[in-house]
């Protein structure tokens, strides 16, 4: 089977799974409804208050948007470990690196085309209610976030993928990614200072800042994010080619 036949099943295969289309709609639907929510009611008087950074400002809504990826990327691989999905599709396709970079592939590309099209439509859509102080795409570090935080719901759906291909449960991912990302990076962060800077969300999230704080920069914190979701698939894909389906 060809590689464009391979992607091409794949991506009927995403899109016929309820459960990672809604994911995968709902990072744009959730982050653009609550940048409206927020920036509609408190917004400006947000902007107003002493060290406030109005282009991390703009990306309030990514906190929620990025559950929504993690999301995308663990049901996109779970569905292939419910009633024998995986030695159906090994049987369709043998080369199991050539179904799993496939996989990982549409997964990737998919999440990057939204993330874009959600940290645009949100970071215009936001500046659209903060009158005098609004900023746009010209404004230092405004178009830099809106390329990174794409980039970034990306790296977050992939990295939740490849632990979802390595533990083979969707449900045990999101277990873990999800309080994760909620609570104990701030924990870690409170107990372990400079040390959480290189937690995959915390790193991702330095490209959104319009002067990064602590050792990392914008793009070098992007870096280690991706290193996250390398090292996820990378397990991901010894565990697809070394168990049995």
């Amino acid at each position: 089977m060809s590689t464009t036949a391979v992607l091409h099943s794949e991506w009927i295969k995403i899109k016929s799974v309820r459960a990672s289309a809604g994911s995968l709609v709902a990072v744009f639907a959730v982050t653009l409804a609550i940048t409206v929510l927020a920036y509609a009611t408190v917004g400006q008087a947000e902007a107003d208050n002493d060290g406030y950074d109005p282009v991390f400002g703009a990306f309030y809504a990514l906190n929620f948007g990025q559950l929504a990826a993690i999301s995308f990327g663990a049901t996109a691989l779970s569905s292939e470990y419910l009633n024998g999905a995986l030695r159906i599709s090994l049987s369709a396709v043998p080369r199991r690196g050539l179904f799993y970079s496939a996989k990982m592939a549409v997964v990737g590309g998919l999440a990057l085309a939204v993330g874009f099209a959600t940290s645009f439509a949100s970071f215009l859509t936001g500046q659209a209610f903060m009158g005098e102080y609004a900023i746009g795409l010209g404004d230092p570090g405004a178009l830099r976030a809106c390329v990174g935080s794409g980039i970034y719901l990306a790296l977050m759906a992939l990295l939740a993928a490849g632990l979802t291909a390595l533990l083979r449960s969707g449900v045990a991912v999101l277990s873990l990614l999800i309080p994760f990302i909620l609570i104990v990076s701030f924990v870690v962060g409170d107990i372990a200072g400079g040390v959480a800077q290189y937690l995959p969300d915390r790193a991702g999230q330095q490209v959104l800042h319009l002067h990064p704080e602590g050792d990392l920069g914008a793009w070098s914190g992007l870096a280690v994010t991706t290193l996250w979701a390398a090292a996820a698939l990378l397990a991901g894909w010894w565990a697809v080619r070394r168990r049995d389906a």
